[in-house]
């Protein structure tokens, strides 16, 4: 086939079950161009925001995703707590990192299982799958849910670790860690890997930085950039981790990194229940939000997540705004993409770990 025609993908995403709309210009089995078509599923969730109180908010926020659902409403109660000046007693500090990187490792093993299928490596794809059941284990067992864990509040947690859970999670972070050696090992040395993801979908560091794309996406085109490095929020600043980062900028070195963060996110974990002091978990009582804007950032598992929050004196904020990191990487998927292979369009989609949920809200 020699003319250039439009293959229309969607409103189906491509990798994930969310709807996306694709209009792709192909050449044969080549891709020239690409549009992008959102907002199939919007669903008003910054208005609702203004129509609830500051408590409520944080149980709405943590519905923005699932994936990523503890870092919205920790963000969000930076942002409260950035307004108001609140304290976080330090205990707390260390029990959101402990939440946010827990669900960081679930989030990085969905993406590379899924990626071993979409390149047509079932069994590895099921591999991972198990294994990431084991961190569902422990959400569940922590926090009482395999997605939503409930953890945060205005000023503090809503949980806590004693000793017997403390040993339960170190246990199965034992158990979690030569599993996460072996499938990057695989995804390191595997031919058919190697074959169907190197060089695949390449996002040079100048694109990166004029897309302003963040995450491993920024961080595997040589952009070094983590919030929990650059303005460390929580305890991270008492933490010791290195900025994950590559520089091939394709489908395989995104898929490394999050690999490479799975295992700091176990050390983080580990760092955080042993250095964790005694005391208070939240605020005595609810400190009341005076009028005024703030804002909050957190790493979220796809990359930065931005809060800002403005408020009249009530008890609801004026607005209430996010901007999540996969808003700011699907525009580069017009380099990754562009001379690619039909075939390839799923791969390089899924290796931006897109969120639409989070996204379009």
């Amino acid at each position: 086939m020699s003319g250039t025609y439009t293959l229309p993908i969607g409103p189906l995403h491509v990798a994930l079950e969310e709807p996306m709309y694709f209009d792709i210009k192909v050449r044969g089995e080549t891709v020239e161009s690409l549009g992008l078509s959102a907002g199939h599923v919007h669903r008003g969730m910054e208005s609702l925001a203004m129509q609830r109180n500051y408590l409520q908010n944080v149980v709405l926020t943590e519905r923005v995703c699932s994936l990523c659902s503890n870092s919205h409403p920790s963000t969000y109660c930076m942002a409260v707590e950035n307004l108001a000046g609140i304290l976080v007693p330090e205990r707390a500090q260390y029990l959101r990192v402990i939440a946010d990187e827990v669900k960081r490792i679930a989030s990085h093993l969905f993406n590379v299982g899924i990626m071993a299928h979409l390149i047509g490596f079932d069994s590895l794809f099921m591999h991972a799958m198990e294994v990431r059941e084991i961190m569902q284990d422990v959400k569940e067992g922590v926090y009482g849910n395999r997605m939503n864990l409930g953890a945060c509040t205005i000023g503090g947690v809503r949980y806590d670790i004693d000793a017997e859970m403390n040993a339960f999670i170190r246990g199965k972070l034992d158990e979690l860690k030569p599993h996460l050696e072996e499938i990057y090992g695989i995804y390191t040395t595997d031919p058919l890997i190697l074959k169907r993801t190197t060089g695949v979908g390449v996002l040079p560091e100048a694109d990166a930085r004029r897309y302003g794309v963040v995450g491993p996406v920024a961080r595997a085109s040589g952009i070094a950039y983590d919030v929990r490095k650059k303005t460390p929020y929580c305890t991270y600043k008492e933490l010791d981790f290195d900025v994950q980062w590559d520089t091939k900028g394709d489908v395989h070195s995104r898929a490394l990194v999050r690999l490479r963060e799975a295992v700091d996110s176990v050390s983080l974990i580990e760092q955080c229940l042993e250095q964790m002091p005694e005391g208070p978990t939240e605020l005595e009582q609810f400190v009341a939000i005076p009028e005024g804007e703030a804002v909050a950032r957190s790493e979220a598992p796809r990359g930065e997540l931005f809060y800002y929050l403005r408020s009249d004196g009530s008890d609801t904020p004026h607005r209430l705004k996010w901007r999540v990191p996969t808003y700011m990487n699907w525009e580069a998927l017009q380099t990754m993409m562009t001379g690619c292979q039909v075939a390839d369009i799923p791969l390089i989609v899924n290796s931006i770990d897109p969120c639409i949920s989070c996204t379009e809200r």
